[in-house]
């Protein structure tokens, strides 16, 4: 898996990318949290759920399934005022959507464990994709911070963090040249 710290980058990453108008505090919790929300499922551990059965590690939580899912819940509830079905109701649960799917895809370029189960639970075959530069983080704080763990973030900023970065400015300059554009181009 991602470190915790790379899915929530990924999702404020995400979140200024395909959101121009500020946010509340209350909404960054909630898309980083829905990025990192799919990791929860190692608590099956502690039950003697197995890593490859449909609710074990990166099984049905790390799911589209369970993206879109989620993405309802979250907008249904943490976002009432907003009218069902608009174009900003419409927009949240896309973003929402997209954060949560990160968690799987960012886990799918991972160098370790036994894949994704993307179509959980409707097919249990577990995917990595082809490319997967990224180090797999080790479960457990303690083990995250060593030598192996800096490695691991290491191999994230450059997969990942440079990446996203880059992408994010790359649309924040568009953004400001076609802002100014429409400026110069008002009836003053």
């Amino acid at each position: 898996m991602a470190s915790a710290l790379t899915h929530g980058f990924a999702a404020v990453a995400l979140g200024r990318i395909c959101s121009r108008q500020g946010r509340s505090p209350r909404f960054w919790g909630l898309t980083i949290a829905s990025a990192i929300l799919p990791d929860a499922d190692v608590i099956g551990f502690y039950f003697g759920i197995q890593y490859g059965d449909v609710f074990g590690h990166r099984g049905f939580s790390h799911s589209l399934l369970f993206a879109l899912l989620w993405s309802l819940f979250v907008v249904l509830l943490a976002f009432r005022s907003v009218p069902k079905c608009s174009r900003e109701w419409w927009s949240l649960f896309g973003l929402f959507f997209l954060v949560t799917t990160s968690h799987g895809v960012l886990d799918a370029i991972t160098d370790g464990g036994l894949g994704i189960a993307f179509f959980s639970p409707f097919n249990a075959a577990l995917y990595f994709f082809v490319w997967r530069p990224v180090m797999v983080s080790p479960i457990g704080v303690g083990s995250f911070f060593s030598h192996r763990g800096a490695l691991v973030l290491l191999s994230e900023v450059t997969y990942v963090w440079l990446p996203l970065s880059l992408f994010w400015l790359c649309v924040w300059l568009f953004r400001r040249v076609a802002d100014r554009k429409e400026t110069e181009n008002s009836p003053s």
